[in-house]
C-alpha cells in the first residue's frame, strides 16, 4: 500500500513546484533525460528514473526551479525504494533551492517517516500542506504518520 501511495504521489512530481497540487509543467524537448528520468519513476522504474534524472542534471540546462523538481524527484525514488538517507538528502537540496517546492517536503515527509522519525515527518507535511492543502499526497501521508502516532482511545461508562 505504501508503494501504491507514493507511487500516485509521483505522478505529480514533475511540478517546477508550484502552489497548486494540478499545476504541472512539462519537462520539454530541451529537457528530454529530466523527462524521460520522471516517466521512469512515475512507471514504478526507479533505477533508470535516478540514473536519467542525474545524467539530466549534469547535461541539461536546467533553471533553479527545474533543478529543485529533479531533486524533489530523485528524493521520491530513493524513498520509493527504501533508501529515506539517501532520500532526505535529496529533498534537502530541493528545498535549498526552491523554499515553496511543496513536494520536497511531502516527499521528505515521507521518508522521515520509513526512519520513524514522526516529528520531523509531521513538520515537513505541515510545511507541505501550507504550500498546496488540496494535494491528496498530504492527506496520505499524513494519514500514514497518524497511524503510527495517535494512540487509540476508548471511551468507557461506568453504569453502577
Amino acid at each position: 500500500m505504501r508503494r501504491f501511495l507514493l507511487v500516485a504521489s509521483l505522478a505529480a512530481l514533475v511540478s517546477a513546484a508550484s502552489a497548486q497540487p494540478d499545476s504541472r509543467s512539462v519537462f520539454g524537448t530541451r529537457t528530454p533525460l529530466l523527462a524521460a528520468g520522471a516517466d521512469a519513476i512515475r512507471a514504478g522504474r526507479y533505477d533508470d528514473g535516478i540514473r536519467l534524472t542525474i545524467q539530466g542534471l549534469e547535461s541539461e540546462p536546467v533553471s533553479p526551479r527545474l533543478k529543485a523538481a529533479a531533486l524533489a524527484n530523485l528524493c521520491a525514488a530513493h524513498a520509493a525504494k527504501g533508501e529515506a538517507d539517501v532520500a532526505i538528502d535529496f529533498c534537502d537540496e530541493s528545498v535549498e533551492l526552491d523554499p515553496r517546492n511543496w513536494r520536497a517536503y511531502s516527499n521528505r515527509s515521507y521518508a522521515y517517516w520509513q526512519k520513524g522519525m514522526y516529528a520531523e515527518a509531521t513538520a515537513d507535511i505541515d510545511v507541505a500542506a501550507s504550500l498546496a492543502p488540496g494535494a491528496p499526497q498530504i492527506r496520505e501521508i499524513r494519514g500514514l504518520i497518524n497511524e503510527k502516532t495517535l494512540l487509540p482511545r476508548v471511551t468507557m461508562e461506568n453504569r453502577q
